[in-house]
């Protein structure tokens, strides 16, 4: 049983503790390492299955029409990462959003010359293995960090202002009996083939109901669709 009085749990905010320290941390490295020529973002907490986070161009507008690019960063995936990783996927996804910006993006889901070469520019080396020697441009990259590049300083930078993450995902529990109202999968017939559709764009793809697919333009899993 929780003995927190109410106005102790009154006292907790961690809407506010998450999403100030992540636009600080945006703000630091627009400064740092983009000339804060980056419009701000979005940021959102999406919890996607084999992803550290995505990054979505124009995904929101506001009542007056203006539009605003969407960062998402994984919270299943902050209690087993180094702070230092996290805000690695944090500026892999600026560099999408630069690029959305100010430069030409690959078709598709491809990963350009132009993204890369941004992305070594910053301090993150782009690899398609998460190792040395992998290819730096394609349909699925990630990143390694250069040691003693601008990111690296940067980030050593913030960290040592006391910069932290406060609230991460805590294990998981068993999950009470219910009647509510919660979607919940239903796993379909075996060899169906389903549509999955990427959670960041219009990308659609048919395969059986066992495949994993992944969109390579944002790095996440594609979901069953209607």
């Amino acid at each position: 049983m929780n003995m927190q009085s109410a106005p102790a749990l009154l006292s907790i905010k961690p809407t506010r503790d998450t999403y100030d320290r992540f636009q600080q941390a945006y703000e630091h490295f627009n400064k740092t390492l983009f000339g804060n020529e980056l419009p701000n973002a979005l940021i959102t907490l999406q919890r996607r299955k084999g992803t550290f986070g995505y990054f979505s161009g124009d995904r929101f507008n506001n009542n007056e029409g203006r539009a605003a690019d969407e960062i998402a960063l994984n919270p299943a995936r902050f209690g087993d990462r180094p702070l230092i990783d996290i805000l690695g996927t944090l500026v892999h996804e600026m560099v999408h959003l630069w690029q959305h910006h100010q430069g030409t993006p690959g078709r598709g889901r491809y990963h350009n010359r132009e993204w890369a070469d941004k992305m070594k520019s910053v301090g993150l080396h782009p690899t398609d293995t998460g190792e040395e020697g992998g290819k730096e441009t394609g349909e699925t990259v990630t990143h390694m960090i250069v040691s003693g590049g601008a990111f690296e300083h940067a980030a050593q930078k913030l960290i040592a202002k006391d910069f932290a993450i406060s609230w991460k995902e805590a294990p998981a529990a068993p999950l009470p009996n219910s009647n509510g109202g919660d979607e919940v999968a239903v796993k379909p017939k075996s060899g169906k083939r389903l549509r999955s559709a990427c959670p960041g764009c219009d990308l659609k793809a048919w395969a059986k109901h066992d495949a994993r697919l992944v969109c390579g333009d944002h790095m996440v899993p594609m979901a069953v669709s209607a």
